[in-house]
């Protein structure tokens, strides 16, 4: 059974961070694309990076692009985001997500591709 379970959200100063992690199981992460994508209120769903399976390559969207680090523990099943100089539009539900291999980690962020599994979320609010 596929399962993603996030954590480490809460409430940070602006200039602050976090770091998210995903702990995976029912798969591994070295075959399936990992993605993390935030939903806030009254807002679209935003792709925000995506760590490839196969060869551990990595994608952001612009937003986050020289903020934010995705990364795994293949020995752990786990996917962390380091999210460094947070903004107040940072502030979402973030969740973790996988999907095909067959697709790049690009059509992930860019929303051209729509993951299968992901978790329940977790809250990061950046507000002073």
């Amino acid at each position: 059974q596929v399962q993603l379970v996030e954590s480490g959200g809460g409430l940070v100063q602006p200039g602050g961070s976090l770091r998210l992690s995903c702990a995976l199981s029912g798969f591994t992460l070295d075959y399936y694309p990992i993605g993390w994508f935030r939903q806030a209120p009254g807002k679209e769903r935003e792709g925000v990076s995506c760590i490839s399976g196969s060869d551990g390559s990595t994608y952001y969207a612009d937003s986050v692009k020289g903020r934010f680090t995705i990364s795994r523990d293949n020995a752990k099943n786990t996917v962390y985001l380091q999210m460094n100089s947070l903004k107040p539009e940072d502030t979402a539900v973030y969740y973790c997500a996988t999907g095909s291999p067959l697709y790049y980690c690009s059509g992930y962020v860019r929303g051209k591709y729509e993951y299968d599994y992901w978790g329940q979320g977790t809250q990061v609010t950046v507000s002073s």
